[in-house]
C-alpha cells in the first residue's frame, strides 16, 4: 500500500524494507558507467536509493502511470540525485517503447511480473533482448514459485489475493515459465539470490 507524503511523493513500506538487500545484489551485478533502465519504477524510492549508492551509474526510471511519474520526479528533486534521468512513460506491453537518451547497458525490474498479465513478462524479455548488448545484465526481483510450488504460505495467500483482484495476475513459476521464457529470448541464467520475505532476485546475461 502506498502512503501519500508531502505531495506528490509516494512511499511504500516494502520499498523501504527491501531496498538495501536489493542494492547489495546490484552492487555485484552493475558495472561502472552502466546506463540502467528500471522498469516499473513505482514511487521512485528505489531508483534514488540505488543512484545515490552507485554514483558512477546512470539511471533511467520508467512507469506507465502519471502518479508514479510525478512521484519519481519529486523524489529525485527531494534527494537531489544527479545521475537519474527524467522518468519516462513506459508500458512494457506497448511494442513502441520510447527512445532512450542513452544506450541501455543494464535493466532492472522490481515487483512487476506478478502484478501484470503474463504478456507483460513476454514483452519485457523480448524488448530487453532488443535493447541490451551481449553480456549485459537483466535483473528481476519479486516472489516466485519454484518447480510449480509456492515457497511459503505467505506467498500462496498473496497469490490467491492477486488472482482474486485480477485473474491475469499471479506469482510466476520461475522454473517452469520464467527461465524458459528468458532462455528463448536470448538470456543466460547467471545467479539466483534468496531475499527477505520469501522473495528472489534473478540475474540473467544477454547471450
Amino acid at each position: 500500500m502506498a502512503y501519500p507524503m508531502p505531495e506528490p511523493r509516494l512511499s511504500h513500506a516494502a520499498a523501504r524494507r527491501n531496498r538495501d538487500p536489493i542494492l547489495t545484489v546490484l552492487q555485484s551485478v552493475l558495472r561502472q558507467n552502466d546506463h540502467v533502465l528500471e522498469i516499473a519504477s513505482g514511487s521512485g524510492e528505489h531508483v534514488v536509493h540505488f543512484a545515490k549508492a552507485l554514483p558512477h551509474t546512470t539511471w533511467q526510471p520508467s512507469d506507465p502511470t502519471p502518479q508514479s511519474l510525478r512521484s519519481i520526479q519529486a523524489w529525485c528533486e527531494h534527494e537531489d540525485v544527479q545521475n537519474v534521468l527524467s522518468p519516462i512513460a513506459l508500458d512494457v506491453t506497448n511494442r513502441n517503447w520510447p527512445t532512450m537518451s542513452l544506450p541501455v547497458s543494464a535493466m532492472v525490474c522490481i515487483n512487476m511480473l506478478h502484478i501484470a498479465p503474463w504478456e507483460a513478462s513476454i514483452a519485457l524479455f523480448d524488448k530487453a533482448s532488443e535493447l541490451l548488448p551481449r553480456g549485459a545484465p537483466l535483473t528481476i526481483y519479486g516472489p516466485f514459485k519454484r518447480h510449480g510450488e509456492h515457497t511459503s504460505l505467505g506467498n500462496e495467500g498473496f497469490d490467491t489475493r492477486l488472482r482474486r483482484d485480477d485473474r491475469r495476475w499471479g506469482v510466476r513459476d520461475l522454473d517452469g515459465d520464467v527461465l524458459p521464457l528468458a532462455s528463448n529470448a536470448g538470456f543466460e541464467f547467471e545467479t539466483l539470490h534468496e531475499m527477505p520475505a520469501n522473495n528472489l532476485m534473478v540475474v540473467w546475461k544477454k547471450r
